[in-house]
């Protein structure tokens, strides 16, 4: 079985984790830093945004391809993952900012709150739907 809307979002968000991958890379070599953040901001920041990414990413991406294995409408699963995706591009330009406290992350960690709940109220809603 094929899962074209999961493998669609599952793959930009590959890539983001790349980017994010390679931006704590860069800061490492910058700072010569090799484990930890040394106490330097920048590097920090991109810690974090690439740690948070990988905290996040795995519970939504599950929880889109269950959706995804029952459900029938696809704009549906598209607005779960390409919120989800924004919302991730957004909080990991927030959080790679020098002053990281801004709209980018605030919009970025609610939207991924908001898909997370959404989606898995969605499932719940199926599941109890079929056992009832």
């Amino acid at each position: 079985m094929m899962f074209p809307v999961t493998m669609l979002y599952t793959s930009l968000l590959g890539l983001l984790m790349i980017i994010l991958s390679i931006g704590v890379s860069r800061n490492r070599l910058k700072t010569r830093v090799s484990i930890g953040s040394g106490g330097d901001a920048s590097l920090e920041n991109a810690i974090r945004a690439h740690g948070n990414f990988c905290e996040y990413v795995p519970l939504a991406l599950l929880l889109l391809l269950m959706a995804e294995s029952v459900v029938t409408q696809t704009w549906l699963l598209h607005v779960f993952g390409l919120t989800f995706f924004l919302a991730r591009v957004s909080h990991a330009w927030g959080m790679t900012r020098p002053v990281n406290v801004n709209l980018g992350r605030r919009l970025g960690a609610g939207l991924t709150l908001l898909m997370i709940i959404s989606i898995s109220l969605y499932n719940l809603g199926y599941v109890l739907g079929s056992i009832i």
